[in-house]
């Protein structure tokens, strides 16, 4: 085993193979370590998540370098087969690169029973292992940005069904009508892990294709409940709380709000109770009529806050304070000069069901409230325990950056820092990269004058990523994961940034420039033994 820094409180465990991974992951979860808060398996890497006021690094991997990996999982009974139509993109490109046809390819893909290894990247998608060995190819140079649901693919030993519309690397053979994911469905993923899959040829053999029921659709507002009429959105707002966790088997990472002391203060403001769900409001320009009394705070990125009456008279209010609105006040946020994000916070809440134990909304695995767009009416909650006085003093954690201004952010080199040359590390380092307008809750895609140099092309197996990750593709450009990421990826991470520091990277704005300063030189973690 090999134990290599992810953050200040992650470690990537790397073994073997994935008989390994898995081995070591049922032993932890069968004979659990106090501290350990996640895990998530993937190819031949263990990436686990833990409390640092409970456990250090180095006594978390002593506690796991004398486990016992040679148990093999007991396959699962359930078999799933996926109709597949066999027209993919990349197909006659995995005909040349292994050397088959077309119709071989097919053949070969049709008759392998697979099993569902591990689930990651985006809900419901499985890694699939098992399949012939002259299908192993490797993924695209240069991966789509926007890849069908439905599409079936190959990269390495793997292959996979993609659950929505994705950006992706892997190679397209084909596509199937299944809903891979289904969030009205229990479970939601139709591959669990350890479940047989077998693909069928739809061309040869006749399938049957379930009907998918109703979506149950939402119960209608009574017309004098309390609520917020959204009467402008721009950039639709998404609910947010503290995020999703315990869901990775799944392949559905936390999410979140990306402030979080942003968002913590803006419910403090109003009275709240913890973790109750906000509304996470980009560069603003939001506005919105209240049918009732009501209390509201904004925190994070000072949006200018002016209220007309029903008389149409016209006051300021100040973020970082409580704001008390009569019925019929209409509300509208400008446009912040710093920061990215505001959270809106209402006295009592929004009335706000929870998806899978949350109310976050993650944007790339579409899992969570829908985005709040104009007309939408948003129901408050009635039930007000739990709240307590308003706060006064609220204050912003940090200084907000405004575009054109350089951010330095704190990284722990790894865990794949090795996998760069020296001349790419000092890269990393030594020069300013730009936040593109391609950036998003899903990460900030940097722009540098110099490109972060690889040791080599080599391909890294599918391994869990973490948010903060620095991810860099064959370009050289990096990626900064933010909470939206997807729970594994394909490109080496030569660092993360500290978690004291993401807070300010969620309120970079476009145009301005991040720096980043290491905490310590990359070292693998040595394992104390008690």
């Amino acid at each position: 085993m090999r134990f290599l820094p992810v953050s200040l409180t992650t470690i990537l465990v790397e073994l073997a193979d994935l008989d390994e991974t898995l081995a070591l992951f049922a032993s932890l979860e069968a004979d659990p370590v106090i501290g350990i808060e996640e895990m998530v398996p993937a190819a031949r890497t263990l990436m686990i998540r833990f409390r640092p006021e409970k456990i250090s690094a180095e006594t978390l991997a002593g506690e796991i370098a004398g486990r016992d990996l040679s148990a093999k999982i007991p396959p699962s009974d359930k078999l799933v087969d996926i109709p597949v139509t066999y027209d993919g993109e990349d197909l006659p490109d995995v005909a040349e690169l292994t050397g088959l046809s077309v119709e071989e390819v097919i053949r070969r893909h049709t008759e392998s029973l697979f099993t569902v290894a591990f689930c990651g990247f985006a809900p419901g998608f499985g890694y699939l292992v098992g399949g012939d060995p002259k299908l192993h190819v490797p993924r695209r140079k240069s991966p789509r940005t926007r890849i069908p649901a439905g599409s079936v693919a190959l990269a390495g030993a793997f292959s996979g069904v993609y659950p929505q519309n994705s950006p992706g690397g892997w190679q397209l053979i084909g596509s199937t009508p299944l809903k891979m994911w289904d969030i009205n469905r229990d479970p939601g993923a139709l591959f669990q892990p350890g479940y047989r899959v077998r693909f069928i040829d739809m061309a040869k053999e006749k399938t049957v294709i379930p009907v998918e029921a109703a979506k149950a659709e939402p119960e209608p507002i009574p017309e004098n409940a309390p609520q917020i009429r959204v009467l402008a959105a721009p950039m639709p707002p998404v609910f947010q709380d503290l995020g999703r966790f315990g869901q990775t088997g799944q392949g559905v990472s936390a999410s979140g709000a990306l402030d979080r002391s942003s968002f913590n203060a803006a419910n403090r403001i109003v009275g709240n109770p913890f973790n109750t769900p906000a509304l996470e409001v980009t560069l603003g320009g939001f506005s919105f009529e209240v049918t009732c009394r009501a209390v509201i705070g904004l925190a994070g990125a000072p949006c200018p806050i002016s209220i007309r009456d029903v008389s149409g008279r016209m006051t300021e209010a100040q973020a970082y304070q409580p704001v008390s609105l009569e019925a019929g006040d209409v509300v509208t946020l400008g446009h912040p000069a710093r920061g990215m994000r505001s959270y809106l916070a209402v006295r009592g809440g929004f009335a706000v069901k929870p998806v899978l134990g949350s109310a976050a909304t993650d944007t790339l695995a579409v899992v969570g409230p829908e985005p709040v767009t104009a007309g939408t009416v948003l129901a408050l909650q009635g039930d007000r325990r739990g709240l307590t006085a308003v706060s006064i003093d609220e204050l912003p954690a940090f200084d907000l950056p405004a575009a054109k201004e350089e951010v330095v952010l704190d990284v722990v080199l790894g865990p794949r820092a090795d996998w760069f040359t020296e001349k790419g590390l000092a890269t990393l380092t030594a020069q300013s990269f730009q936040v593109t307008p391609q950036s998003s809750r899903v990460g900030i895609r940097l722009s540098g004058e110099i490109a972060i140099e690889r040791k080599d092309s080599a391909e890294l197996p599918s391994e869990g990523t973490a948010t903060g990750a620095i991810q860099v593709p064959h370009s050289g450009q990096p990626v900064l994961f933010l909470a939206d990421h997807p729970l594994t990826g394909g490109y080496p991470v030569i660092g993360a940034v500290a978690e004291h520091h993401l807070d300010l990277a969620g309120q970079i704005p476009i145009h301005a420039t991040i720096r980043f300063r290491p905490l310590k030189a990359f070292a693998e973690i040595a394992p104390h033994q008690k």
